[in-house]
């Protein structure tokens, strides 16, 4: 799964969206690392419809735009779930072998 693609579903994990609060929520959850395009987010956004791991929730004009939301489906929780347990393993067996080869341990939120 793409960092961007963990970061679209860890943003629709909170609620259902449209496409410039998905942006937002992105950027803060990345801290400022990832700022999705529009043409990147909704390529994203269309690849995870197709998977079946987000869908379409509703639409409705705002300031006379439309706005389209989309909200996870059971199965884009499950893919979440799968992916936040991986990176957690990968970050616990590197951690390990740093601590192995005698380097300080990483503290979260420092230099990446």
């Amino acid at each position: 799964m793409s960092e961007q693609a963990f970061l679209v579903l860890t943003a629709l994990a909170e609620r259902p969206m449209h496409g410039y609060a998905i942006v937002q929520a992105v950027e803060t959850t990345s801290e400022g690392r990832v700022r999705l395009r529009v043409g990147t987010l909704y390529g994203v956004l269309d690849r995870l419809v197709a998977d079946g791991l987000a869908e379409r929730d509703r639409e409705e004009v705002h300031q006379g735009r439309l706005r389209r939301y989309y909200r996870l489906t059971d199965s884009g929780i499950q893919a979440l779930a799968a992916e936040v347990n991986k990176l957690s393993a990968n970050v616990r067996a590197a951690s390990s072998v740093l601590r192995a080869s005698g380097f300080a341990p990483l503290q979260l939120g420092g230099p990446g």
